[in-house]
């Protein structure tokens, strides 16, 4: 059965570069933002009961935090701990 065979397999994918491109880092970042940012501009909305207000937030965190994962991505790209 296919089921037994992904279980079973003993052919082990190798991966010789366990290191991401900035680039995936960035498209990352992105995503993450897009969500986290909805997420910040929601709650805004709700504690201010200002739409004005509440985008400016969003516009503030989206670019300060965008920047502050992609160094913090790459400094965890650079350690060891945790890969094989």
């Amino acid at each position: 059965m296919i089921v037994d065979q992904l279980f079973i397999s003993t052919k082990k994918t190798s991966r010789t570069d366990t290191n991401e491109r900035l680039s995936r880092s960035l498209v990352k970042s992105i995503s993450w933002r897009i969500i986290g940012t909805l997420d910040t501009i929601l709650i805004s909305y709700i504690i201010t009961g200002k739409i004005a207000f509440a985008l400016s937030i969003g516009g503030i965190e989206l670019v300060t935090k965008m920047v502050l994962y992609v160094i913090h991505e790459r400094l965890w790209n650079n350690i060891k701990w945790g890969k094989k």
